[in-house]
């Protein structure tokens, strides 16, 4: 915090009157937003310093060609930590949440389109890929990498035989096929309504520093069929329509369409393979509850696009092999047990205080359930600025998520739980206990009892109570 301060005070002379950590969400970058009594700006801490020069020089050239990136302030001297102006908080991804598929959310997605075309062209002039992190290209390799990242975190996990040599070898050639495509400018890489910012109805584009030079097919692959948006056929039909249009207004110039499309329809397929890789490593061998409970989502959005597009190149091993992938018993591997309106199973989730109340009462008369011991994690109460608010409090949230083991603890916790909470739906119970302790129960065990409600709501639409137990007495203001 202290390196924060001296960084933007080196900026500006105005008083912070805040500094609030922003949850990750993905890498090791660590976001920080200072609010002023004038306006706000994002600090951000990053070890990877090649990560840190690729992002500070895409977002000054991009800035100098009118792409819509927040401006870079000012960097410390070991490049660890920089000071960007603060283009806001709402995503395109919240928006879509909130409003759902509305005309608003619709030009708004054209609107990021438009600005992509822009960036991708615009920005490519000049642009130095020597700063791209892994590969100045997306090409052949590139490629080929994905499908092989799907193949060994996803595919050889479901232990389906196929023959390798086939399946190679066709990567091979559909790699070659995309490797070819016509239209090659800067590609984003993620290019996802989460890293698309909404402020003032305009658009800011954020996390490109994985950026390289590609195919323009690929970024609109990535917006148009992220599995959380779920947009419709027609939407994705009409927004890839939009997108060649704004690309031919900005190369002043007509795209052959055909082609066009044969080369996206193969992008869409690398890019949903690719994140069936990502789901697979994050999911399958890291265990993290959240992008298991994204692979039902994917092969959805995957089932669909095998039936009702062609990708150009033909691939008999590769083609028959996916059609396995999203039969129903596949499928239903991966997605969770649902209660319904006749599911007699409630949940009884409690935080507690080992000191001041003890073990809540387990009033079912099954008895059991869990009981986890939170004093293994760092106490926020320990820290003066938190002694008066709860778990349920933004500051001790992030505290909580960025500096401390809890995504960890949790992450164990439902691997745990949602045994029981599976098995529990099916045969008819009626009862299950989740208890969390810490040492006042007000912080650590508070967060993490709102957590599980969360994760079991979403997960198993099943019925759930909450009550913390040692309330009345939290220190609060």
């Amino acid at each position: 915090m202290e390196d924060i301060k001296k960084l933007f005070q080196n900026h500006s002379t105005d008083a912070i009157v805040g500094i609030e950590t922003i949850p990750q969400s993905g890498g090791d970058r660590v976001y920080f937003r200072i609010k002023t009594a004038t306006g706000s700006f994002i600090a951000t801490r990053n070890d990877n310093v090649k990560e840190n020069e690729a992002f500070i020089y895409f977002s000054r050239h991009f800035k100098n060609a009118f792409c819509p990136v927040p401006e870079i302030l000012l960097v410390n001297e070991d490049k660890r930590l920089y000071l960007q102006e603060d283009v806001g908080e709402v995503s395109l991804l919240n928006i879509l949440e909130k409003e759902g598929h509305t005309d608003h959310v619709f030009s708004l997605f054209q609107k990021s389109l438009l600005a992509l075309a822009n960036l991708q062209v615009s920005g490519d002039r000049g642009l130095n890929y020597n700063y791209s992190i892994t590969s100045a290209a997306f090409g052949k390799q590139a490629i080929i990498s994905d499908l092989l990242y799907f193949k060994y975190y996803f595919l050889d996990t479901l232990r389906i035989p196929y023959d390798k040599e086939k399946l190679v070898s066709e990567f091979d050639e559909l790699s070659t096929y995309l490797s070819n495509a016509e239209h090659k400018y800067f590609m984003f890489r993620d290019f996802q309504s989460r890293n698309i910012i909404v402020k003032d109805e305009d658009v800011h584009f954020i996390d490109y520093q994985g950026g390289m030079k590609g195919a323009v097919q690929y970024d609109v692959a990535s917006l148009l069929w992220q599995a959380k948006a779920e947009l419709s056929d027609e939407w994705k039909n009409n927004l890839l329509q939009y997108y060649i249009t704004c690309l031919e207004t900005i190369l002043q110039q007509p795209v052959d369409k055909t082609r066009f499309e044969k080369e996206y329809n193969g992008y869409v397929l690398i890019r949903l393979l690719q994140v069936l890789g990502a789901y697979g490593f994050r999911g399958l061998f890291e265990r993290k509850a959240h992008f298991l409970t994204s692979i039902p989502l994917a092969l959805h959005n995957l089932q669909w696009f095998i039936n009702h597009k062609k990708i150009g190149v033909a691939l008999p091993e590769f083609e028959r092999l996916l059609q396995l992938i999203v039969a129903d018993e596949i499928v239903k591997r991966f997605e969770p047990i649902k209660a319904n309106a006749d599911t007699p199973l409630l949940v009884k989730v409690n935080s507690f205080s080992f000191i001041k109340t003890g073990y809540p009462k387990d009033e079912a008369s099954n008895g059991g359930g869990f009981v986890f011991d939170m004093r293994g994690i760092l106490n926020p109460g320990r820290v003066a600025a938190y002694k008066t608010l709860s778990g349920r409090d933004k500051p001790v949230k992030d505290y909580l998520e960025q500096q401390t083991k809890m995504p960890e603890f949790l992450n164990s916790v439902y691997n745990i739980v949602d045994i029981s909470v599976e098995d529990y739906i099916t045969r008819g119970f009626e009862n299950l206990t989740i208890n969390f302790g810490c040492t006042g129960g007000q912080h650590r065990s508070v967060y993490a009892a709102e957590a599980i409600v969360r994760h079991l709501k979403n997960k198993f639409n099943v019925k759930v109570e909450l009550d913390h137990n040692n309330k009345e007495n939290w220190k609060t203001k």
